[in-house]
């Protein structure tokens, strides 16, 4: 009787996990929708829609924060569930009145595409709490690495159909249509998670001796301890500064393809569809292959592959693909897709990396704040490709300059490969004492 409770319960977490990151990784099709509704509704210029990209993201950099509130102050004595339920409200509004607030000025969408990523923000923490968390009661010692592998390909997957759904819909709907379908399923996520008893997911209880300021304080205190670990600390670092030194020009890609080769919604759908395909295989591909290898050696791989890509584009920008017979389409769908996979890919490898460096008792705070660490320096990299692009003369009309951006690109994609050392593995003498 208690092995068939174990087993419903460990059903209920999986069906908890995969609807979780199935909808936040479906967040690409509205986001599909916005960057046309931005560029072609609202006639905003490539520099102001990377800002705006990059500063949609801001919500994400709370996550440590939010991760200690899930920690420290459960609802009706529930961490996870009601926090899922939250997220999933507040997107859900985001998305309604975006889609319904009739002629939406850019502030407003701003605001409200704030909102939205700090419900995602919210479910993400909460996500990844249950995913550390199952992962200590599973029976073998690669579980963790496995309900990883298990999230992230239910992620990928559902990226892969939002772009290709989206890339469609933009051909037959208004961006506006889509953002109303996705929040029909936030609403669905929310009554559904709602339904479902956090009792019945067999998760480790919140202490209730403590109060929600000392509880607070004592995870704070285990996570600074763990983050000032030098073998987590320096890694950290590493991981950070390697998307932070990169000036993406993401944007000012997606004017190039859009204004200049005259690309159709299609295509550019299908490159991320593309990219969540590469990042579903990685994801299936890592767990059975490479979770072995030395984190060092994977993400430096990693790291070396995306300025190959960003050198490729030279090429690409430059027409030397399209004189040897490769489409631009056919490139684009290809290169621009796993360049965009290949910025996410380093996450997994890491996060297993960290989890493994991590003492038990902090993992969803340390997670939380290594994804506030991403969030922040993704937002810097944007900026920085922003005034990149402005520095060399690259607008909306003049793409000339657009090589020698990538270029510049490129070498500081190369600059952390020169510190990886600063990634340390466990040492052998702290595991023999464990």
């Amino acid at each position: 009787m208690e092995k068939d409770e174990k087993v419903a319960a460990a059903a209920r977490r999986r069906l908890v996990i995969g609807l979780g990151f199935w909808v936040q990784g479906f967040r690409l099709f509205p986001w599909l929708g916005v960057n046309f509704f931005l560029k072609d509704g609202m006639g905003v210029d490539s520099s102001s829609l990377q800002i705006l990209q990059a500063s949609a993201n801001l919500p994400m950099v709370a996550k440590p924060l939010v991760g200690l509130l899930s920690d420290a102050v459960p609802i009706r004595g529930h961490r996870r569930l009601p926090y899922v339920a939250i997220g999933a409200l507040l997107q859900a509004i985001s998305w309604l009145a975006i889609a319904l607030w009739p002629a939406i000025s850019l502030p407003v969408l701003t605001i409200f595409l704030l909102l939205s990523n700090f419900g995602a923000s919210v479910c993400e923490v909460a996500n990844d709490a249950i995913v550390a968390e199952a992962g200590k009661q599973a029976t073998s010692s690669s579980g963790s690495g496995q309900l990883q592998s298990f999230a992230w390909m239910f992620g990928s997957s559902a990226g892969a159909l939002g772009n290709l759904l989206g890339g469609i819909a933009l051909s037959y709907f208004s961006p506006r249509i889509m953002f109303l379908f996705f929040a029909i399923l936030l609403v669905l996520q929310f009554f559904t998670t709602v339904a479902i008893p956090e009792s019945s997911l067999k998760l480790p209880k919140a202490a209730t001796n403590l109060s929600a300021l000392t509880s607070i304080r004592k995870q704070v205190k285990e996570m600074s301890c763990a983050l000032c670990m030098p073998e987590m600390f320096w890694s950290i670092i590493w991981f950070t500064v390697s998307y932070t030194v990169i000036p993406f020009l993401l944007g000012t890609m997606f004017f190039y393809q859009t204004e200049v080769l005259r690309l159709d919604s299609s295509v550019i759908g299908l490159s991320k569809v593309f990219g969540q395909v590469a990042l579903l295989a990685w994801s299936m591909s890592y767990n059975k292959y490479f979770k072995a290898m030395a984190a060092r050696k994977v993400l430096s791989v990693l790291q070396f592959a995306l300025a190959l890509i960003m050198l490729s584009d030279v090429l690409f920008v430059q027409g030397i693909y399209r004189k040897i017979g490769i489409p631009d389409s056919i490139y684009t769908i290809v290169f621009s897709g796993l360049f965009e996979g290949l910025m996410f890919f380093k996450v997994l490898p890491f996060s297993v990396h960290i989890a493994k460096l991590c003492p038990a008792g902090c993992e969803g705070s340390v997670m939380a704040f290594v994804m506030s660490a991403l969030a922040l320096a993704t937002i810097l990299s944007g900026y920085f490709g922003v005034a990149l692009a402005a520095f060399m003369g690259v607008t909306g009309d003049d793409f000339s300059a657009l090589p020698a951006c990538l270029l510049i690109e490129a070498a500081c994609t190369m600059l952390p490969l020169c510190c990886s050392s600063l990634i340390k593995e466990r040492r052998e003498k702290v595991k023999k004492e464990e």
